[in-house]
C-alpha cells in the first residue's frame, strides 16, 4: 500500500471534499470561520498540500453533513 499522499484513493478524497463544499454552497472563508482556521488551511487541504487526518476529515464531514464514507467511496 502507497503511503503518498498523493495516492488515487487520497486524490479521490481531496476531490470529494471539494466536491461536498461546492455542494454546500460554502465559500473556503466561510468553512474557514466554521473550523476556525485560516482560509489558507481550507486551501492547502483541498489541493494536497497539507495532509488531511481522519479527526479533521470528521470536521469537515460534519460541517458538509456528509458521512465520513461518502468521502471515500463517492465516484
Amino acid at each position: 500500500m502507497s503511503k503518498s499522499i498523493y495516492s488515487s484513493k487520497y486524490k479521490l478524497v481531496l476531490q470529494n471534499l471539494y466536491e461536498a463544499r461546492q455542494e454546500s454552497g460554502l465559500t473556503q472563508i466561510d468553512v474557514a470561520k466554521k473550523l476556525n482556521k485560516p482560509q489558507s488551511f481550507v486551501s492547502k487541504v483541498e489541493r494536497g498540500e497539507r495532509r488531511l487526518d481522519i479527526v479533521e476529515l470528521e470536521m469537515f464531514a460534519k460541517l458538509y453533513k456528509k458521512k465520513l464514507d461518502w468521502f471515500l467511496n463517492k465516484k
